[in-house]
């Protein structure tokens, strides 16, 4: 197994992978609820980031390319024809958005690509009123910050004990989006599914439903009850769409395979 992949619930019979990345600061055990609930529709699969958890000695990643090279050779070792679905949310949907550039490039596009609380690569950037970036923020800022979004628990974020912990990471994952510069390349051909919060303090709806110009293919966006951090409330309804997303490429091979008996 390698350092870059967590498997919370092995499926390896399982007719496809879906790889979770996870938001700025996070680590792979934040989509532990993601991966229970999946299991038996898909084998979850969740990226661990350097700098944290197990990894916690190791440096942490400076740019995007550095994970989508690392994650792909780690899933080619695991099985490179698997169909794979890809999972992203907050910082993980651009790291999700760049490994679909990636793996369609290479003519093994994923299943499907899912993106949350993430607005689109297109939509102009959200500037912070009156505040640093993120990744310069000194402690008391950036824990408001923290705060603000709802992602962390407040008695984490008042312990003088876990905050050496907990904000390097953060602070390092927001270097690494910030220096990220968005090429404008060809449209993918998989469906594309965005998720949104309709009360996200950072990403607002509307600039969510761009993500459909980054596709040929079919385009959903849903828009759920929730700030930052609404996946674990709606894991039911997350569950479904990737088993949709999974049953649409099962029709698409069924359909492939008749056209191929007919000629």
């Amino acid at each position: 197994m390698s350092e870059w992949i967590r498997c919370f619930h092995p499926a390896p019979d399982a007719r496809a992978r879906l790889v979770c990345f996870p938001h700025a600061g996070g680590s792979a055990s934040s989509h532990h609820a993601l991966s229970a609930a999946l299991t038996g529709i898909v084998e979850p699969l969740v990226v661990q980031y350097p700098g944290r958890r197990e990894r916690l000695r190791e440096a942490f990643a400076e740019r995007a390319d550095e994970v989508v090279d690392a994650v792909l050779g780690a899933l080619r070792v695991r099985g490179a024809g698997t169909p794979t679905v890809l999972f992203g949310h907050s910082m993980g949907a651009v790291l999700a958005f760049e490994t679909a550039r990636r793996m369609s490039a290479e003519g093994r596009p994923p299943v499907a690509l899912f993106v949350s609380a993430a607005q689109a690569p297109s939509a102009p950037r959200r500037p912070f009123a009156g505040r640093r970036p993120v990744s310069e923020m000194p402690d008391r800022e950036l824990v408001a910050y923290m705060r603000e979004l709802s992602g962390t628990a407040d008695e984490v974020l008042s312990s003088p004990d876990l905050l050496p912990l907990i904000l390097p990471p953060v602070r390092a994952d927001y270097r690494l989006l910030e220096r990220h510069v968005h090429r404008p390349g060809p449209p993918l051909d998989c469906p594309v599914v965005a998720l949104a919060g309709d009360a996200d303090p950072r990403v607002a709806v509307d600039n969510v439903r761009p993500w459909e110009s980054e596709t040929r293919g079919a385009f959903s966006c849903h828009v759920l009850p929730g700030g930052h951090f609404f996946l674990d409330e709606h894991l039911s309804y997350v569950t479904e769409l990737v088993a949709s997303a999974l049953r649409g490429q099962d029709q698409g091979l069924a359909r492939l395979r008749l056209r191929e008996q007919g000629r």
